[in-house]
């Protein structure tokens, strides 16, 4: 028998919450200062002096992935949607296994701070870097506006605060986290983040299967009773094969494109320990996306999708993104809604760090230093810049969260990965593994990639039947990743091949060595 809340205090200021919240920002601000000591010069303030060890960095590396959106978004669509909700959970996995065994070393060996130092290692810096910087940037930027957005609004659900203040307070704290502690303090913050999560989402699962005797195939079953077997057979959701082939692409080759993820391997010591750490970060992910899939579920049966869907005139809302914190006071009452409430704001915190961090270091090492200054700077002066640059991208982030703040975000998170999928990750790759890759071709595989994923989405029925309420989409897939990465792939292959760059072919063997043995790593 399903069992529905008729009172629950999300919505309402929770005195757990806002003392666990301020438990944690005391604690991260400590390490802030503790590591503001430590970060003087580039490569502490971008990457930790690369002292950060394997297991820590996979620590990391998970805290930074498991964001808000895929703790809450994915609970939520399991519990609306059923099985289908697993096609997320599997694609943001399966693109480590590629990181691993594809990019992780080259990474760690030919790069210094940013992935544009890859692409740009035997091509030419100035173009390359700023088509480059293109395709950091807008990834960058639509997800940290989706990040900010959902972070208003949670927190207005969560704490009873306005919508306003709930965005500056998130700027505030993760602009300190950068701005003085630099990668150090922004991987201790994700590091603690990351086992709040994991420990928070493991004891709501064992509260959770304690209602089916600790069986989960108990709890399948019951959904199955109480809504038919469609919601544990896929179609529900996603019945498009190619949308769900299209989706399946963005999510997978968008993970090895993302700014934020790939500037995390610069923090270890070698490749290593870049590998060591894709390995602890894919064991780590993996098991969080099973707990959110039982989770999806027990907040299904225990909680009712009624509720969830905010249909009975509880707090909830259409996309069951309050799903997992409705099972929490269901399971283990308001204290411990108020510790997964705090939670999933540390989550926020933390990812919005790591984004800000990545653009800041993409506007000061890739154009600053490598654009405009040709390489010629100094380390003061290369800091200052990232500091700066790190102030105006949080700025520039607390207004366009007040700006869309009534718009429907969820393209954007599909934009930031579809553009990570079709621009940055076939430059990235091609540029490591193939002798013909030039920078004529690497620029306009960039531009084609994000250009077209940029129009695709607006035109898919996401933005124009969703957002903008047209009838028909012109576009006809809800993730264009299929069709940009496509042309991105086309782009670059064709214009390798017509275009000959006599300089870019004899420097592969150099980089070669470089990518199997480190030799002149940073």
């Amino acid at each position: 028998m399903i069992v529905l809340q008729q009172y629950t205090a999300l919505g309402q200021f929770n005195w757990v919450s806002v003392i666990m919240f301020f438990l944690f920002v005391f604690i991260t601000l400590g390490i802030t200062w503790w590591a503001s000591k430590k970060t003087k010069t580039s490569s502490e303030f971008y990457a930790a002096g690369r002292s950060i060890s394997g297991f820590q960095n996979g620590l990391a590396l998970a805290g930074d992935y498991m964001s808000a959106a895929s703790f809450l978004g994915i609970a939520g669509m399991v519990a609306t949607k059923g099985y289908d909700g697993l096609i997320y959970s599997i694609g943001f996995l399966v693109g480590w296994p590629l990181i691993m065994f594809l990019i992780a070393e080259p990474l760690r060996n030919l790069g210094k701070y940013t992935f544009a130092d890859v692409v740009a290692y035997r091509l030419k810096q100035v173009p390359v870097r700023v088509a480059s910087s293109v395709g950091s940037l807008l990834t960058i930027t639509f997800y940290l506006i989706a990040q900010m957005v959902g972070a208003g609004n949670l927190i207005k659900t969560l704490f009873g605060i306005p919508y306003e203040w709930a965005v500056f307070i998130v700027g505030a704290v993760m602009t300190c986290y950068v701005l003085f502690g630099g990668m150090l303090a922004t991987t201790w913050v994700q590091i603690i983040k990351a086992v709040l999560l994991l420990g928070g989402a493991s004891v709501l699962v064992v509260l959770t299967l304690s209602y089916f005797s600790y069986n989960p195939i108990k709890l399948f079953n019951q959904a199955g009773e109480l809504y038919s077997a469609d919601v544990l057979l896929p179609g529900k959701f996603v019945s498009n094969p190619l949308d769900a082939l299209s989706l399946g692409i963005a999510l997978m080759l968008g993970t090895a494109g993302l700014p934020h993820i790939l500037m995390r391997f610069y923090t270890v010591p070698d490749a290593c320990e870049a590998r060591k750490s894709v390995f602890v970060a894919t064991g780590f992910i993996g098991y969080f996306y099973i707990l959110t899939f039982i989770i999806g579920f027990g907040a299904m049966v225990l909680v009712g999708q009624d509720v969830i869907s905010g249909k009975t005139g509880v707090v909830g809302d259409k996309g069951g993104n309050m799903a997992a914190l409705l099972l929490a006071e269901y399971t283990g009452g308001k204290f411990f809604l108020g510790f997964i409430a705090a939670v999933a704001f540390a989550t926020i915190l933390a990812v919005v760090a790591g984004l800000t961090l990545s653009g800041a270091s993409t506007l000061s090492h890739d154009l600053y230093v490598n654009v405009i200054k040709k390489g010629k700077s100094d380390e003061r002066s290369e800091v200052v810049v990232a500091k700066r640059a790190t102030l105006m991208l949080s700025i520039l982030a607390i207004l366009l969260a007040y700006i869309f703040k009534k718009q429907n975000v969820a393209f954007m998170v599909g934009l930031a990965f579809a553009i990570a999928a079709s621009a940055n990750f076939p430059a990235l790759v091609l540029s490591i593994f193939w002798r013909k890759f030039n920078t004529t071709s690497a620029c306009l595989s960039i531009s084609v990639g994000a250009l077209s994923a940029v129009v695709f989405i607006f035109l898919s029925p996401t933005v124009w039947v969703e957002v903008l309420g047209n009838k028909a989409a012109v576009f006809p897939l809800k993730n264009p990743a299929i069709v940009s990465l496509s042309l991105s792939l086309f782009t670059a292959v064709f214009f390798s091949l017509v275009k000959k760059e006599p300089h870019a072919e004899s420097k592969f063997d150099e980089q070669k060595i470089c990518t199997y043995l480190g030799i002149g790593a940073q």
